[in-house]
C-alpha cells in the first residue's frame, strides 16, 4: 500500500492512514500533532502532495476520533475489509519492461493474485488488461524474461516481458494455476456426483 502500487482514492488513503495510526498508537492522542512528520508511514508517497500536511493531519484525526475505543484487532479487521474490495488486494507486483503490446507503456506493473494476471500502467495505476487463469494457456521464464500466452493459437496473444524476476513470476503463476485447476476439478466432481 505505502509503495503506491494500488489504485486508491484520497478518502481510502485517509481511512487507511487512520487505521495505521490507530494500530501503532491506539487511543493515544498525544501523537496527533506529529502526524505531518509521519505521513510517509501512513500515506502512499505519490499521494502525499494531494493535500497539505496539516490537511492530512486534520482528516486523519477526524477518522481516528470515529474509531475511539476500538481494539487493535477491530482496527486491523477494518483495514483488511477496506483493502479486500480492491482488485489488486493480495497481489504480488512486478515492474517489467514489456515488448509485446505497442499500445501499452514500455514499463508496466504486473499484478498476480487470485483473480489472474493483470497488466497495470504504473503511472496511472489503471489496469490495462486482466487475464483470468482459465484463459492463460502457457508461460515460461528465464534469467532475463517472462513470457505468457493467453487464449488459443487462433485467437490469442502473448505478453513478453524483460525482467530478472521471471522465475518468481513463473513459480507464482504455477501455484495459482494449480490451485485454480484443483478447484475446477472439485467443482466438476461435485457436479457429476
Amino acid at each position: 500500500y505505502l509503495r503506491g502500487y494500488h489504485q486508491c482514492t484520497k478518502e481510502d488513503a485517509i481511512q487507511i492512514a487512520a487505521f495505521l495510526y490507530k494500530v501503532k498508537f491506539n487511543d493515544d492522542k498525544s501523537q496527533f500533532l506529529h502526524i505531518p512528520k509521519m505521513l510517509k508511514d501512513l500515506v502512499p508517497e505519490d499521494m502525499i502532495r494531494m493535500m497539505s500536511p496539516e490537511e492530512w493531519r486534520k482528516s486523519i484525526v477526524a477518522i481516528c476520533n470515529r474509531h475511539t475505543g476500538k481494539t487493535p484487532d477491530e482496527i486491523k479487521l477494518g483495514f483488511l475489509k477496506l483493502l479486500y474490495r480492491w482488485a489488486t488486494f493480495g497481489s504480488a507486483f512486478f515492474e517489467v519492461k514489456q515488448t509485446s503490446e505497442p499500445n501499452f507503456p514500455d514499463i508496466v506493473r504486473i499484478a498476480i493474485n487470485k483473480q489472474g494476471v493483470t497488466v497495470i500502467n504504473p503511472r496511472t495505476k489503471v489496469a490495462l488488461v486482466t487475464h483470468p487463469y482459465n484463459k492463460i494457456s502457457n508461460w515460461c521464464s528465464g534469467s532475463t524474461y517472462f513470457h505468457m500466452s493467453v487464449g488459443s493459437l487462433v485467437r490469442g496473444g502473448k505478453i513478453l516481458c524483460e525482467t530478472s524476476l521471471g522465475y518468481k513470476m513463473d513459480d507464482l503463476l504455477t501455484s495459482y494455476v494449480s490451485a485454480y485447476l484443483a478447484t475446477a476439478k472439485q467443482k466438476t466432481a461435485r457436479y457429476i456426483a
